[in-house]
């Protein structure tokens, strides 16, 4: 198996090779149009050259994508125990982050309700008080009580006064519920946020965790081959056919879209000995 280093090793070249194409192609497509390549008749000549030169940095593009995969994957490998950690770490502190926030939200929205509440309850009794003085004045009127009408008039002048001030209560209760709203917006969105952040480190640590049993995978593949291997070794010493194995088929993981099958136990059996087998 290539080691990373070499993988990297191996796809800078091909980027320096597929750069060096690109420089030497640009002339190509200038001359294409050129008056003097016209009147030589040469352009399908200089068009197959540049047909030529694209499908090699097309082929070099494609083995860099590949190679970029391969080197992603053995570096996940390689590094996938600090990942992890990581990982775990950046999903811990999204959590605590979105929960915190969500205590500041159920806070500011208790409060919210609590000033819409007593603004409600406190505008609605200073209507009510301004509505019994105008009432007990109406009726003072009607039964001809001048001292009622006086006590009347003066509630509902205090009414009035009580009225007005509860009206500029409620303006300034108006601006602090205005605000109280914004500030539950901007930590909505803060909230989503950290929502939408934990959801991609949750995402590439789930890669992760499929890399890795994708290798756990191969690895138990190859394990099971080996002794299917000595299996299909131990038949042959025995004049038994392997029917059985010859259903074998294991799809390999990863950036290989192969299947192992029976023809791998018949590569491997010749490479055991009874003494190998005995020992198995």
């Amino acid at each position: 198996m290539n080691t990373i280093q070499e993988l990297k090793d191996r796809r800078d070249t091909l980027t320096l090779e597929m750069e060096s194409i690109q420089r030497d192609l640009m002339p190509l497509e200038e001359a294409l149009e050129s008056p003097e390549i016209i009147q030589q008749g040469r352009q399908r000549a200089v068009q197959d050259e540049i047909n030529d030169h694209k499908r090699r940095i097309d082929s070099r593009d494609h083995e860099i994508y590949l190679l970029n995969q391969k080197i992603d994957r053995l570096e996940a490998l390689a590094n996938r125990e600090s990942l992890a950690a990581g990982y775990l770490s950046g999903i811990a502190n999204w959590k605590a982050d979105e929960m915190e926030l969500n205590e500041k939200r159920s806070s500011i929205e208790t409060r919210l309700q609590q000033v819409r509440q007593s603004d409600q309850e406190d505008m609605a009794k200073a209507r009510q008080a301004e509505t019994d003085a105008a009432t007990a004045y109406a009726q003072a009127v009607a039964w001809g009580d001048v001292e009622g009408e006086k006590a009347a008039n003066a509630e509902a002048q205090k009414a009035a006064k009580n009225l007005t001030a509860a009206a500029e209560h409620h303006r300034r209760q108006q601006l602090i519920i205005t605000a109280l709203e914004q500030e539950l917006v901007t930590i909505d969105l803060h909230i989503t946020e950290a929502q939408k952040e934990r959801a991609k480190i949750e995402n590439k640590a789930a890669h992760l965790a499929n890399t890795v049993l994708e290798e756990q995978w191969n690895e138990a593949a190859k394990a099971l081959l080996e002794t299917g291997g000595k299996l299909w070794a131990a038949r042959r010493l025995i004049s038994q056919d392997p029917v059985s194995l010859l259903k074998l088929q294991i799809p390999e993981q990863g950036e290989n879209f192969g299947s192992w099958t029976f023809r791998e136990l018949a590569e491997r059996s010749h490479q055991h000995s009874l003494l190998d087998l005995l020992a198995a």
